[in-house]
């Protein structure tokens, strides 16, 4: 082992973020399908440039008729043929995003039974792709997610509410393609791959009910306007006909690349968990405790998405908070680290992707320092001080969180 065992994090993250990276898995979902006609694509989340540039180059140029790709601002890598891009905002929806949306509803309203579509979606789908249902606004929408994420409402209550706020999830984006025939590809970044959850379901069958979006209005004391209180007692669609889902990556393969690196870099490699979640600083603390008993050399490896409640007005993200949270447990253990970074490459509202802290930053930070920064919801500023942030800058891909500790 000739890296420091910081390099081995990073090398095994890297090799893990490209194994899921969108270009391989469309291909993979196309290959060897037949359309008799050129087809309408669509691509929507912050993977949705790089997919659709796959989709585009396994269908061919001729093979595609009309498209509409909307992903997170810097997320697009410029043109592709004949296909329409626009960048929108994320975690909370803006205009562009609903212009874009438009655009594509008006796209898709205009296909026939001969006609076939092809929907791409990726993780951040949710917010990119946003239309106001009649009589909500987009402030209603925007008000609502803030209010959600502040108190930590996990990804699936988030979208039970938002699915009845939009004219374009819960399966209502497949409602307006109708007759066309869709043919989806999903990459999942929600633990278990639930399809109608997954970017809020624009193309399936929505499971959620409107009772179940009541209980999480009254569960968390949301505020809503009249409008969106009448929406939330509309019903979404429970049944489509003509459409066909593929997921094309997830979690799992996220984690078994990194363990498959790891063993290349001569650790000893188990995946813990693929299903993390919890109180991003408490995973932090819990993942860095298997570095006191674990046999060296060896990569612990989970993934999943933690929760952060806000408390403070900081900047960060919850993966910055999953080092926070691993470096007091770390303290002392001079051959062990924990990485903890988003495979889209962005964590909360920041540039960076995650943390990445060793035995040594407890006493480089001190306790007082990092206690204060979970406190504030603020461990942004401190991780960069003591150069243990991770800048990746986009990836494009979105498959949930990579979590890692490595000891040798």
């Amino acid at each position: 082992m000739n890296n420091t065992i910081k390099e081995d994090a990073l090398q095994i993250m890297r090799a893990a973020f490209d194994a899921v990276l969108p270009d391989a898995a469309v291909r993979r979902a196309l290959s060897g399908r037949q359309f008799d006609h050129p087809v309408t694509l669509f691509a929507i989340g912050k993977a949705g440039w790089r997919m659709a540039r796959a989709a585009y180059d396994a269908l061919g140029a001729s093979q595609v008729r009309q498209g509409v790709v909307i992903t997170k601002y810097q997320h697009s890598e410029g043109s592709i043929g004949n296909l329409e891009i626009y960048e929108a905002a994320h975690p909370v929806p803006d205009e562009n995003g609903v212009a874009a949306a438009r655009r594509a509803m008006d796209m898709a309203q205009s296909l026939t039974s001969a006609d076939t579509a092809i929907l791409l979606i990726s993780g951040g789908g949710s917010a990119l792709f946003e239309c106001p249902y009649a009589g909500v606004t987009l402030s209603d929408i925007a008000d609502i997610t803030r209010q959600l994420l502040a108190c930590g409402a996990d990804i699936s209550e988030i979208n039970c509410l938002r699915k009845r706020l939009s004219a374009v999830k819960g399966g209502r984006f497949a409602q307006l393609l109708s007759p066309a025939k869709l043919f989806t590809i999903v990459l999942s970044d929600v633990l278990g791959d639930p399809v109608d959850v997954i970017a809020s379901g624009p193309a399936h069958p929505d499971q959620s009910t409107c009772a179940q979006a009541q209980e999480i209005v009254q569960k968390y004391r949301l505020l809503l306007s009249p409008a969106a209180q009448e929406a939330l007692h509309i019903e979404t669609p429970k049944a489509l006909s003509g459409v066909e889902t593929v997921i094309a990556g997830n979690v799992r393969l996220l984690c078994e690349a990194a363990a498959r690196e790891a063993q290349c870099l001569g650790y000893t490699a188990e995946i813990m968990d693929t299903a993390l979640s919890c109180e991003a600083r408490e995973a932090g603390a819990m993942i860095a405790a298997h570095a006191v008993t674990a046999q060296a050399p060896c990569a612990m490896i989970w993934g999943g998405e933690t929760i952060v409640h806000l408390h403070g007005h900081g900047k960060g993200g919850r993966n910055q908070e999953v080092a926070l949270g691993a470096a007091q447990t770390l303290a002392g253990q001079a051959n062990a680290c924990v990485l903890a970074a988003g495979s889209d490459g962005t964590d909360g509202p920041t540039d960076a992707a995650g943390g990445l802290v060793d035995g040594a930053f407890f006493a480089q930070a001190g306790a007082q320092a990092i206690a204060q920064s979970l406190a504030d919801n603020n461990a942004y500023p401190l991780l960069k001080q003591h150069d243990a942030l991770l800048i990746t800058g986009p990836t494009g891909t979105n498959v949930n969180d990579l979590y890692m500790l490595l000891k040798r």
